[in-house]
């Protein structure tokens, strides 16, 4: 009996293993279905992903092909543009420096005459006279100086130029303005300079002041004479350099004291002959302030005389106006009031009456 229960449960638990069996593989095959529908399921959407990625892959791309292609066009003709840009100023720049270096070599050309014309004695010569020539012409009045003039009576020596001093009796007298140019003794100098030796700046300073010194003496002894010049010369220097190396070397007092010359540079014979314009000014018009006061004693003289005239002239036009008040008044009416006593045959009876009315009225003014 209890074998048979065994066996009967026995039985029944294969069978209920077989059903589980046969529902777990039911299950398990339609797990395999829905896995491979899944499967089928995501392939699809992950195809039709990568085709979305993709176009949207190659869109982004072609996007940033053309961006990139425009901000290169861009970049290509701002870069363009500043190389143009660049290129046309240095262009100009170098236009500039060809010019610049036309101009130095027309310079250096120039500066080769120069030192060829100051080289030559003769040449220095004529052009600080030249120079100085160019100063007085420019402040003075052609008149007032002349050129080349042999300023000491009997002599040939002739000076460059000489401004002329009024005098008081009408006549004038010579200012001697000599130039000179020691451009051999300056140089020298300035070359010692450039030594840094003490030694030869002493020797080449002491060569310019000697030959200063020997200029001021040829000017003294040439061009001054009491009897027809000032009592002093002018010395000019054409150069301003030179100029201030005689100042600072006590060549004014000096030369001065010992030759009554006077240095001038280009500025100061400027300075020099403005002054002496203004003091020809001034003594032109101390001359003619005579003159000016005796034609105002004569203008005063010829108006007192106007002035009684015209008292005179006007009593006689006061007196004629009394009179012809005294006509035009008192006789006048004299003569109306004895013609209005006269009647005429044409007079109407309204003019009557206004000839009576009148006389009536002249009648309560007398």
């Amino acid at each position: 009996m209890i074998q048979m229960q065994f066996e009967m449960q026995s039985r029944a638990s294969e069978q209920q293993s077989t059903q589980l069996a046969n529902s777990v593989h039911l299950q398990l095959g339609q797990f395999e279905k829905r896995l491979a529908t899944l499967e089928t399921t995501n392939e699809q959407k992950l195809s039709e992903l990568r085709l979305t990625m993709e176009r949207q892959l190659l869109s982004l791309q072609e996007g940033n092909d053309r961006k990139l292609s425009q901000i290169q066009q861009t970049v290509d003709e701002k870069l363009q543009n500043t190389l143009n840009e660049k290129m046309r100023q240095v262009s100009a720049q170098l236009q500039e420096v060809y010019k610049g270096l036309g101009e130095m070599q027309t310079l250096a050309t120039g500066v080769g005459d120069l030192k060829k014309v100051l080289s030559n004695v003769k040449t220095r010569g004529i052009l600080g006279e030249i120079q100085l020539g160019a100063i007085l012409q420019e402040i003075l009045a052609p008149e007032q100086y002349e050129t080349n003039v042999a300023v000491v009576k009997g002599s040939r020596n002739r000076v460059e130029f000489a401004v002329k001093f009024p005098k008081d009796d009408g006549g004038f007298v010579y200012l001697p303005i000599d130039s000179k140019f020691p451009g051999d003794t300056y140089q020298h100098l300035l070359d010692a300079y450039d030594t840094g030796s003490a030694e030869e700046v002493a020797r080449a300073a002491k060569e310019l002041s000697d030959r200063l010194k020997q200029c001021a003496k040829d000017i003294h002894e040439k061009y001054i004479d009491p009897r027809t010049t000032t009592s002093f010369g002018i010395l000019f220097l054409p150069f301003e350099g030179l100029y201030a190396e005689a100042v600072n070397r006590g060549m004014v007092e000096e030369l001065q004291r010992l030759y009554q010359i006077n240095l001038a540079g280009p500025s100061t014979m400027a300075a020099l002959l403005n002054s002496l314009q203004m003091g020809f000014r001034t003594l032109a018009i101390q001359k003619r302030s005579h003159e000016v006061w005796q034609v105002l004693g004569a203008v005063k003289g010829e108006f007192d005389k106007y002035s009684q005239v015209l008292v005179k002239a006007q009593q006689h036009l006061s007196q004629a106006s009394d009179d012809l008040d005294k006509l035009v008044g008192t006789r006048t009416k004299a003569v109306m009031h004895q013609l209005r006593k006269i009647e005429l045959p044409e007079t109407s009876a309204k003019e009557r009456e206004r000839l009576f009315s009148l006389d009536a009225a002249d009648d309560k003014e007398e």
